[in-house]
Parts: structure tokens; C-alpha cells; sequence
């Protein structure tokens, strides 16, 4: 089996606590470069989880490196672009952290670059939100456990943004560019079990001085099919934590509560929590799903893609136009 040498653009929270555990669990995976917001942070995360790495100033030197394979990307948005485009240029596989881009005319750029090397792996980190159930919400849906979808409403309450640091890199246009809150990730779960999202009005609420993105959101849209979405977050809810999507339909309504990890059906007054068979369970194996592709070109490319992102972005950027209208 061949090593693969995987290069790290990035190497923050998000790759130290869910994607290093991961790849280290596999064969043949070395962590030969990694290259950081500086060179101490990239020394520091080398002699703490890859003593092995070479420590690189420059991610443009990583990027382009001729030993790697594969090259890592876990920076904000704001370079998701042009470092991907970079190493695809390069020859490299390319895993990137989502959100996709700053906007949807760099997702496009991403997408386009890919589209040039398709014998490249390219895959975004998807949400954990429902991932393990994505199998069985699928079936379930498909199975018409609530008839005919007429509404959905999503809430992505939580206090994340609301302490007294310095402004969050998320709150930042510099960093994060149109992207708001949790908005993209969650419409690339929508997008999977209901069919697009097109978003129809849109409003907003900045609190904090030195922010220039929400810090609370609120989205209508239309769902294929004629279903209607509420779409609502806060990253300041000074409360328990509530993620969850409700689908709404003609027979019954699917609860999905992603923090306390259960789906619930109600036709009612009551709620009755569904257990999830486990045949239709799949664990978090992101990191396994985008070696297998890189060792087997044959093998079916994981998602989500870059299409898929480009269709989370499209989503986010008619939101930017709704909450920025033009003249």
C-alpha cells in the first residue's frame, strides 16, 4: 500500500479535534507538511500532533510541494478558494473544510478548477448534523412517514458568538465573507433529504461592535415541491442549545434534534422517538470516505462535492442579495 502524504493548510480546532483523530485511524497515511496563520502555531501543532511534519511558512509552498498527495485545507473561507485552486493546479487531492468559499463566484472557481482535473479527489467537510442518520431520514421521507411535506422550520439556537472575546472570525466579512451563521451547512442537509431551497425574504440582526454579518438570521424560502421553510439561527441565544429540523407534513411531523441526537414523529399530541435501526446507521468516517476515493479512482466520489457546496452557496448568496438589495 502506498503512503499517502497529506500537506495541512490550517491547522485549527476542526483539524486537531475530529479530522487528525480520523486519519490517524487509517493505513498508509502520513502527515508530512503542515502550514499555519504562522510559523510558531504550525511549530507548535507539529511538536504537539505531527512530530513527523515538515513545518512550511508559506501555504503556497505547501500547496505546490512535489512530495505531497494530498493537501488539507482547515483555514477560514477566505482562502478556501485560492488555496484549492492552487493545489488542484498542483496535482493534489484536495479536502476542504466547509463553509465553501467567501462567495458563490469562488465556489464556482473551485468547482471549475476540479471540473479540469476530475482524476483529482475533491470533497467539502460535510455538517454532522444528522449525518449518521442520513440513511434513514432518506428512507424515511421517501417512505412518506409524514405524507406529503408542506413545511419545514429549522432552529440553530446557540450562544457561540455570545461572549465577551474580541469579535468572532465568523462575524467577520474579511474572513468568512457572505457566509452567515450556520446557514450553508444546514442547506446542504436540506438539500439532501427535501430538494432545493430557494430562499424568498430574509432579515437580520447585528449586535456586537466590530461585526458586519448576523449574529441572528431569519430565512423564508420555497422547497421543490411547493413546501415552505423557516429557516432561523442566533449565535447569541443565551439559552440551551437547540438544533433541530422539523418536517412538517400532511399525515405527521419529523422532529430531528440534532443535539439531543433523536428523531421524533408526531400525528398528535404526543411525540414518539423513533429508534434508528442500526443497519442504516453510519458513524463519522469522513476522513476514511476520502481516502477510500483517493486509493481507488474507481470507487463513487464522496459528497458532498464541490456541485454540492456550489448549491449550498447559491443559497447563501440570494440571502446576501435579499438582506443587501441592490439600488
Amino acid at each position: 500500500m502506498k503512503t499517502l502524504r497529506i500537506g495541512i493548510i490550517g491547522a485549527g480546532g476542526i483539524v486537531r479535534l475530529r479530522h487528525l483523530p480520523g486519519l490517524r485511524q487509517l493505513p498508509g497515511i502520513e502527515i508530512a507538511a503542515v502550514s499555519n496563520s504562522s510559523l510558531e502555531s504550525a511549530r507548535r501543532f507539529c511538536e504537539e500532533f505531527a512530530p513527523e511534519a515538515e513545518v512550511i511558512a508559506h501555504w503556497q509552498d505547501l500547496a505546490t510541494h512535489p512530495d505531497l498527495d494530498i493537501v488539507w485545507i482547515g483555514t477560514t473561507p477566505h482562502l478556501h478558494a485560492i488555496t484549492t485552486i492552487t493545489a488542484l493546479e498542483a496535482g493534489k487531492h484536495v479536502f476542504c473544510q466547509a463553509r465553501m468559499a467567501r462567495d458563490i463566484t469562488e465556489a464556482r472557481e473551485m468547482l471549475a478548477a476540479s471540473q479540469v482535473r476530475p482524476d483529482l479527489v475533491t470533497m467539502l467537510c460535510p455538517p454532522p448534523q444528522g449525518l449518521d442518520w442520513d440513511l434513514w431520514i432518506r428512507d424515511l421521507l421517501a417512505e412518506k412517514i409524514v405524507g406529503n411535506v408542506r413545511q419545514i422550520r429549522l432552529q440553530s439556537w446557540n450562544n457561540h458568538l455570545g461572549d465577551d472575546r474580541d469579535v468572532h472570525w465568523r462575524l467577520k466579512s474579511d474572513l468568512s465573507g457572505k457566509n452567515m451563521l450556520s446557514l450553508g451547512i444546514h442547506t446542504e442537509v436540506i438539500h439532501r433529504w427535501l430538494g432545493r431551497l430557494t430562499p424568498t425574504a430574509a432579515q437580520s440582526a447585528i449586535y456586537s461592535s466590530g461585526a458586519d454579518l448576523p449574529e441572528a438570521l431569519t430565512v423564508l424560502a420555497d422547497l421543490e415541491g411547493g413546501a415552505k421553510a423557516v429557516l432561523d439561527f442566533s449565535g447569541v441565544y443565551p439559552g440551551p442549545v437547540r438544533e433541530q429540523l422539523e418536517i412538517i407534513g400532511s399525515q405527521s411531523t419529523l422532529l430531528c434534534d440534532y443535539q439531543a441526537k433523536e428523531v421524533r414523529l408526531s400525528s398528535g399530541d404526543t411525540w414518539q422517538t423513533l429508534p434508528p435501526p442500526t443497519d442504516k446507521l453510519r458513524p463519522w468516517q469522513v476522513e476514511a470516505d476520502f481516502i477510500h476515493a483517493v486509493r481507488h479512482p474507481d470507487a463513487p466520489r464522496p459528497h458532498p462535492n464541490f456541485a454540492d457546496g456550489v448549491a449550498y452557496m447559491e443559497v447563501v448568496d440570494r440571502v446576501w442579495e435579499l438582506l443587501h438589495p441592490r439600488g
